[in-house]
């Protein structure tokens, strides 16, 4: 009889993974070498840079069934698309904010009002 066959693992990274294996063993010399010519920097560039990561709260929030599907139907990260729809609206409302401030629409009252 002929040996069992095991399916050899993919070199590829699944969608959305990084190959962090591969990642560490690039240089400094192939990123250059490989990095197109609009991001040819100074080397000073990031010497006054500043990491700001928003800052998120983990909620529970209930949504409706076709509303979640719809999102999650679109693949990974659907949370964060979530997310930035609701950004839009927020930005949307503040903009419109100072041009209409007497009417309210459904769903637009303050918090803690019934």
């Amino acid at each position: 009889m002929s040996a069992k066959r095991t399916k050899q693992p993919s070199k590829k990274p699944s969608r959305g993974r990084a190959d962090l294996q591969r990642l560490r063993k690039v240089t400094e010399a192939e990123i250059e070498r490989t990095s197109p010519p609009e991001l040819d920097l100074p080397d000073d560039f990031w010497d006054d840079a500043e990491v700001v990561a928003p800052e998120k709260e983990a909620i529970s929030l209930r949504v409706d069934q076709d509303v979640l599907e719809w999102f999650r139907d679109r693949g990974p990260r659907y949370q964060t698309r979530m997310n930035a729809v609701l950004r839009s609206y927020v930005r949307s409302m503040k903009r419109s904010k100072g041009k209409s401030r007497s009417s309210r629409g459904e769903g637009d009252s303050p918090r803690g009002a019934s």
